[in-house]
């Protein structure tokens, strides 16, 4: 077996590329999303009477909702009216940090894509872009191409995983 022994110094071309790793678990909320049930302020769980639900909805502690993240649904197969929607959405109104419809999970789907859709794409124009494959927290499978479709008019190259391992997406040629 032939050592070779050499005084040169170890480098780190990981460090010194110009590769710029995105990480999409820094969009999750760190705010809890909350569920507001409209079966709650239903008669019998079923029928919603406009009256009462407007007095229930006054009285509602809405305070305890500043500054989270609200998904509003209902878990009964009621018929609800669009509108009770939107009055629960005004009651929220500049009060919590943001309202979805549907269960967490679908809160959660909104709210990231919706995040992504908000990221400035100024630092990213003309570079090299991996996606960071692992992550602490479970994200929607939606976030994947959503993030794809807004970097790629931009990138000069997007890649998914870890710099050391990537997968190739795209290359402008």
């Amino acid at each position: 077996m032939n050592t070779i022994i050499t005084d040169a110094p170890l480098v780190n071309r990981i460090a010194n590329s110009d590769l710029i790793t995105f990480d999409i678990e820094s969009l999750y909320p760190k705010e809890p999303i909350i569920l507001f049930d409209l079966k709650d302020f239903l008669f019998h769980g079923l029928i919603l009477k406009e009256k009462e639900f407007r007095e229930a909805l006054k009285i509602y502690p809405w305070e305890n909702l500043s500054g989270k993240i609200v998904a509003i649904h209902c878990s009964t197969d009621a018929i609800v009216p669009m509108w009770a929607y939107m009055l629960v959405a005004s009651h929220c109104f500049g009060l919590i940090k943001s309202m979805h419809f549907g269960d967490q999970d679908m809160a959660l789907t909104s709210e990231l894509l919706s995040r992504i859709e908000s990221l400035d794409m100024a630092g990213y124009l003309d570079k090299k872009v991996i996606i960071k494959g692992c992550s602490d927290q479970k994200l929607p499978v939606q976030v994947y191409p959503a993030i794809s479709m807004k970097f790629l008019p931009c990138v000069k190259s997007l890649m998914f995983g870890e710099p050391c391992s990537t997968v190739p997406i795209y290359k402008r040629k």
